[in-house]
């Protein structure tokens, strides 16, 4: 019996791991560039479904364990996110965006982990699940965005963790590049492509791909 918990306990210490970055969905934090095309309050409606919808679609799923990294880090105990019993929270810590993946990936513990945005509306868990299958024979898998940066990071974490994100460009088209460049020598897999949402031309086009894959019947599986 002893022998059994002990390796039920090694395996769960190794389990899959997914985390989605947060910023608190209050009025005037979160997505700035869509807030000014159509204003902070329809900004601020998209971005709270899109995240609720997000972390629930994805942590209902047992493959893998789900976690919340929240922004900023007072806020991790706010009334405003999905209930525990669905995720877990903890804090993103400070520095920018590769200071905070970084410490994430260094901190949880062992096993794969991948990394994704809050605000990838296209995201389900047959992507996730296909990511996790690309990570388990290479280093590092990467979702590429049609604009040059990536919605999703995952990396194996063994024997050691890597470092992938010194001196990458965020938040412009070199961001995908810069960090291929940062992992040379490294078994690099690419997962599915999509796209974020961070003006009213791609909202508008996440909704109206959103239609079309409603009218087909061909949703993605799970």
């Amino acid at each position: 019996m002893a022998r059994r918990d002990a390796g039920l306990k090694r395996r769960a210490s190794f389990a899959k791991r997914l985390v989605i970055m947060a910023k608190s969905p209050v009025l005037g934090r979160v997505k700035g560039r869509l807030g000014h095309e159509i204003g902070a309050v329809a900004a601020l409606r998209f971005y709270r479904s899109c995240l609720s919808h997000t972390a629930l679609r994805l942590a209902r799923d047992r493959r893998w364990r789900t976690v919340l990294a929240v922004a900023p880090d007072r806020d991790v105990a706010g009334r405003f996110w999905p209930s525990r019993r669905w995720v877990g929270r903890l804090p993103q810590g400070e520095g920018d965006l590769g200071r905070r993946m970084q410490r994430l990936f260094a901190r949880l513990p062992p096993g794969p982990t991948i990394i994704v945005g809050s605000d990838i509306p296209a995201v389900h868990p047959v992507h996730v699940a296909e990511a996790f299958k690309r990570l388990g024979r290479a280093d590092v898998v990467l979702g590429p965005a049609p604009d040059g940066g990536y919605w999703l990071i995952g990396l194996k974490r063994t024997p050691r963790v890597l470092t992938p994100f010194a001196g990458v460009r965020w938040s412009g088209p070199q961001a995908l590049a810069d960090t291929v460049a940062n992992l040379k020598g490294k078994r690099v897999a690419l997962a599915a492509t999509l796209s974020d949402v961070d003006t009213d031309e791609d909202l508008r086009l996440e909704r109206a791909g959103a239609e079309r894959l409603i009218s087909s019947g061909n949703m993605p599986r799970q």
